[in-house]
């Protein structure tokens, strides 16, 4: 099955390694000896050999082009210079790299040595993504993070200074001990570094984190006793998106905001559906192709994961990645949950040529329903979030995942 024409693909490389966890982190990554950052790179570079060969066994041909390369985590930056070269080298032997792909790393502040900052511009990272969250030295030392104010303004005068100039910052709103007052301060310090990107996000409560665990069980470590309530956060988050947008920085999905031509091209995959390859611990892929069925062909999304969550499991185990298709139902789904958090919305005529009117049109029916519950807003185009929407933007997504909920296997290929 081959892949349609012209078409190209993305990469993210799961880097799990960290200086230290952070309370609210509810990622896959954790803090791991340095001995074991080798044996990883050389598991991710097999995977990558071997990506080729497991699309073939599927029937599924990848895109040989690559137009976006992610390298997220954790800490991509505590990677040794040999190891990041031996990286790319493994990645462009496999697939050709475009001449003007978007390569981002994401790093900690105060965590990029020289040396390490010159192996990502000698390996072609042009974007570089900080995890800044406050600019408030306390209220970043309380999360976790290791860096102050100073070191975040001078790693950015060093990339800017090795001819890294597409940046981003995050943020964080409803961290332990944050006020109203010193959020619209890191907002301002934010918007004084005059990068071209920022990520405003709210704190997820979940299991999945320290924090989160002790604020659903009403513990007070991590001082989860001074997390902002849930008004104040949704007031801090209204608040950025004036400042941003006021400041040239305008928000075109939920959490992400930038200056016209620099979003983020790879995260922008997500949201649009096109394909991606997920390469390390946890990482997942969604790939298009032509799916053969009853002597027709439709098109179709194969789903592929690494089962393992776990370093060691990944490391001292060859398991083949899970692959599954994706019944229409669930393409239709993701569909709706993916193009809504951009602020474009979703087109009604683009999915009746995918899906068929008798699909579209029972989502319709909830559509109509969040209408009313001014969620969303419908101009007989165009569904979008509306600013209420977008702060209970997943009980929004709950509904169309409420709309045919089919069981999907996942195989081991």
């Amino acid at each position: 099955m081959a892949a349609p024409a012209g078409e190209q693909l993305g990469l993210y490389i799961s880097i799990p390694f960290c200086r230290s966890k952070c309370t609210y982190c509810n990622f896959g990554s954790g803090v791991y000896p340095a001995a074991e950052h080798g044996r990883y790179i050389q598991c991710l570079i097999e995977e990558i050999r071997a990506s080729r060969r497991w699309s073939e066994n599927l029937g599924v041909e990848l895109p040989s082009r690559v137009d976006t390369i992610y390298l997220g985590g954790g800490t991509p930056s505590l990677l040794e210079p040999d190891l990041i070269a031996q990286l790319f080298a493994a990645i462009r032997a496999e697939f050709n790299t475009e001449a003007d792909a978007e390569v981002t790393v994401e790093c900690a502040p105060g965590q990029i040595a020289d040396a390490t900052l010159a192996a990502f511009t000698q390996a072609g990272v042009n974007r570089i993504s900080l995890g800044v969250q406050s600019f408030i030295d306390r209220e970043a030392h309380q999360s976790g993070r290791l860096h102050s104010r100073a070191i975040v303004l001078n790693d950015l005068e060093r990339l800017r200074s090795a001819g890294i100039t597409n940046l981003n910052l995050d943020l964080i709103a409803g961290l332990a001990d944050q006020t109203f007052a010193s959020w619209q301060e890191s907002v301002s310090v934010l918007l004084d570094t005059s990068v071209a990107h920022a990520s405003i996000y709210m704190l997820e409560v979940d299991d999945d984190s320290r924090l989160g665990r002790e604020l659903m069980a009403g513990g007070v470590r991590y001082h989860a006793e001074f997390v902002p309530t849930d008004d104040t956060m949704a007031r801090m988050y209204e608040t950025a998106i004036e400042s941003l947008a006021a400041a040239g920085l305008p928000q075109y999905e939920i959490s992400n905001f930038a200056r016209p031509g620099f979003e983020s091209r790879h995260n922008l995959r997500y949201w649009e559906r096109r394909p991606y390859l997920g390469l390390g611990l946890d990482a997942s892929s969604m790939l298009r192709a032509t799916r053969r069925s009853d002597e027709s062909e439709q098109p179709g999304y194969v789903l592929r994961s690494t089962t393992n969550d776990d370093l060691k499991a990944y490391l001292d185990t060859s398991q083949p990645p899970e692959t599954a298709w994706l019944s229409p139902d669930r393409q239709h789904e993701e569909a709706w949950f993916l193009g809504l958090r951009l602020n474009g919305g979703v087109s009604i005529s683009a999915l009746r040529q995918e899906f068929g009117n008798p699909m579209v049109a029972h989502a319709l029916d909830t559509v109509e329903k969040l209408v009313e519950r001014s969620l969303l807003t419908f101009d007989g185009e165009t569904v979008r979030l509306t600013p209420q929407g977008r702060l209970l933007s997943n009980d929004v997504f709950q509904e169309f995942l409420e709309i045919a909920n089919p069981p999907v296997s996942l195989t081991a290929r």
